[in-house]
């Protein structure tokens, strides 16, 4: 008797204990989201993110709202996050180049194990990107001239160890070039620096595809797989004879130990915002590609890529 009220109390709690379980998730959530860009108002990343929240916004029945906190190659954004309140009102947006930071770099925090991966929801193609007037028409013409003349050409990206670096510094390893890097905060800064002559490249995303239909900026070559289908007329970094391709997903990562169903209801929320016309049409204009991937896939990725990142780090910048 006393064994089957044991039994019957252990059943009971664990009722009580998955019903409070989805009516928490059901109940979020109850005042704004508040999502972290790690990099300055006005690149790529803060487009693509701030569209997102806004298209968000109705499905979560709170506003989303979007802080840039840049710097540290991303490592101050997401590193806000960190330790915080797995509650689901905090989170941030990342990309690989935040792994290939610590490796360069001792962070206070763990890329992988401090992080609760979200959902993958976009992506944007890196290039190399020079003004409407430079010399250099094709990728082979910038080849030949750093050839001839090492650590000449300057080339702006968003931070040290950030994909258009990174992607750069891997088209300099299979060239045989040396080109000199110029950091910046993100996008917008390079544009700035590009336009007013201050440095010869950029590598950008696919961010000032609007400077190109206004003819003010050439786009040589970008680093897809395959050609971008409204870039139709623009190479490919491997097709120009160098095999460097880089995919750059964003991730949404959440504080560690998230609840499950508290990691549902973001992604949810976020999934069916990918959907959104009004997110559709702002990827569309950046010519950024859907890149989705569910909690499950996107935590695989995410560890996955930090492997991918420390290969990067000490066969391209030589930094254990």
């Amino acid at each position: 008797m006393n064994l089957r009220k044991c039994v019957m109390a252990l059943m009971l709690l664990a009722g009580f204990i998955f019903f409070s379980s989805m009516g928490q998730a059901l109940d979020f959530p109850k005042k704004p989201i508040v999502v972290i860009v790690p990099y300055m108002a006005g690149g790529t990343t803060d487009i693509a993110t701030r569209g997102l929240a806004e298209a968000a916004k109705k499905h979560f029945g709170q506003p989303v709202i979007v802080e840039n906190r840049p710097g540290g190659g991303s490592a101050v954004g997401v590193g806000s996050i960190v330790g915080k309140e797995p509650d689901g009102y905090l989170v941030s947006v990342a990309v690989e180049g935040l792994h290939r930071t610590s490796y360069m770099n001792k962070l206070s925090f763990d890329t992988v194990k401090d992080v609760t991966p979200i959902m993958q929801f976009c992506g944007y193609i890196f290039g190399i990107w020079v003004r409407a007037d430079s010399p250099f028409k094709t990728l082979k013409d910038l080849v030949d001239y750093a050839k001839a003349n090492p650590g000449k050409i300057s080339y702006m990206a968003s931070g040290i160890g950030g994909g258009g670096h990174i992607a750069t510094e891997e088209l300099a390893y299979y060239a045989g070039i040396k080109l000199t890097l110029v950091p910046s905060k993100g996008d917008a800064e390079a544009t700035t620096a590009l336009l007013g002559g201050h440095i010869d490249v950029g590598a950008c995303t696919s961010g000032l595809v609007p400077l190109l239909r206004a003819g003010k900026v050439r786009l040589l070559a970008i680093y897809t797989e395959k050609r971008a289908e409204m870039l139709p007329d623009v190479s490919t970094v491997a097709e120009c004879g160098y095999k460097v391709i880089h995919n750059n997903p964003i991730t949404v990562l959440g504080p560690k130990g998230m609840p499950k169903n508290i990691v549902k209801a973001l992604h949810d929320g976020f999934r069916k915002a990918i959907d959104e016309p009004s997110f559709r049409a702002t990827l569309e204009k950046y010519e950024m590609p859907v890149m989705y991937k569910n909690t499950e896939d996107c935590a695989k990725d995410w560890a996955e890529a930090y492997i991918r990142a420390g290969e990067q780090v000490r066969k391209y910048m030589k930094k254990e």
